[in-house]
C-alpha cells in the first residue's frame, strides 16, 4: 500500500489541479484519503490562477469504496462526518470538479465521483452504491444521486445494490462523457473550454450555477447523516450486515 494516499500537483501552468487516488488496486476511500482529499481542496481553494480541478486514479478501479471497518459502531460516526465533509467541500468548491473513472466505482468511491462536476468514464466503468447489500444505506449518494440522475433512477441504484455499466450511465445521466481514455478526454475538455476563460469569473459562474444545488444538498446531507447515526445504526441488521461481510459469511437477518 502506498504510504500517501493522494498524489497533488498543478499541470497547464498553474491552471489546473490535479488529485489522485493513489492506492491501487481498491483506492478505499477510508480516514486517510477523506483527509487527504478534503486538506488538498482547502489548500488550493484560495489559488486565483486556478480553473478547474481533475481528480482522477491509480490502477485500474476508481474505488471500491468506503472501508467497510470504519463503518463499524464506534468508529462510523467520525467517518461519516469526515466522508460528508468532503463531499460538503466538493460541491462548495468555487472550481469545475472533473473527475476521470475505470472500471469500479462503488460505494463511497462513486459518493466521492457524485460530488464533482463532470464525470468521464472508460467503457469497463461499473457505478454503483452496494450498501444496502450490507444492510446499509448511502447516506451522501441518497442526496447527490436525485439531483444528478432524478428520483426513480437514485431509487434503482440505491435501493437494489446494483451496479450500471459505462453505456447505462451515460445514458441516464450519471456519466457526462465516455471515452477509452477518460483522464485525456478530461484534458481536452478542458483545454477547449475552460484553460481560456477567466479563473476569476470561473468561479462566480460555478457558484451562480451551483447556488440552491448546494443548499439542498447541504441540507439533506445534515438529515440523513441523522437517520444513519442516531436510528439505522441502533438496529441489529445494520451491524449485522457490515460484521457478517468482513467475517466472509452469510448474515442472519432479524429485519429490526
Amino acid at each position: 500500500m502506498s504510504e500517501t494516499p493522494l498524489k497533488v500537483w498543478l499541470e497547464r501552468d498553474g491552471s489546473l489541479l490535479r488529485l489522485r487516488l493513489a492506492r491501487p488496486k481498491a483506492n478505499i476511500v477510508d480516514a486517510a484519503m477523506i483527509a487527504a482529499l478534503d486538506a488538498a481542496l482547502a489548500e488550493y481553494r484560495d489559488n486565483k490562477d486556478l480553473r478547474a480541478v481533475l481528480l482522477d486514479h491509480e490502477g485500474p478501479h476508481f474505488s471500491f469504496g468506503a472501508s467497510v471497518d470504519e463503518h463499524l459502531p464506534g468508529q462510523c460516526a467520525e467517518m461519516l462526518k469526515a466522508l460528508h465533509s468532503l463531499v460538503r467541500s466538493m460541491i462548495n468548491c468555487p472550481l469545475p470538479l472533473l473527475v476521470s473513472i475505470k472500471g469500479q466505482c462503488l460505494g463511497g468511491g462513486l459518493e466521492v465521483a457524485a460530488a464533482g462536476s463532470m464525470l468521464f468514464a472508460a467503457p469497463d466503468a461499473k457505478l454503483g452504491q452496494p450498501e444496502i447489500k450490507l444492510a446499509v444505506f448511502a447516506p451522501a449518494a441518497s442526496c447527490l444521486l436525485p439531483e444528478r440522475i432524478g428520483q426513480a433512477k437514485a431509487e434503482d441504484l440505491l435501493l437494489s445494490g446494483r451496479s450500471m455499466g459505462a453505456e447505462e450511465a451515460l445514458a441516464t445521466g450519471l456519466i457526462d462523457c465516455l471515452a477509452d481514455d477518460p483522464e485525456e478526454a478530461a484534458l481536452a475538455y478542458f483545454d477547449k473550454h475552460l484553460a481560456s476563460s477567466s479563473a476569476s469569473t470561473l468561479r462566480f459562474a460555478v457558484s451562480a450555477a451551483r447556488d440552491e444545488y448546494r443548499q439542498r444538498v447541504t441540507a439533506k446531507l445534515e438529515r440523513v447523516e441523522t437517520l444513519y447515526l442516531s436510528q439505522l445504526m441502533e438496529t441489529h441488521d445494520a451491524v449485522e450486515g457490515l460484521t457478517a461481510f468482513l467475517e466472509k459469511r452469510k448474515a442472519d437477518w432479524k429485519n429490526c
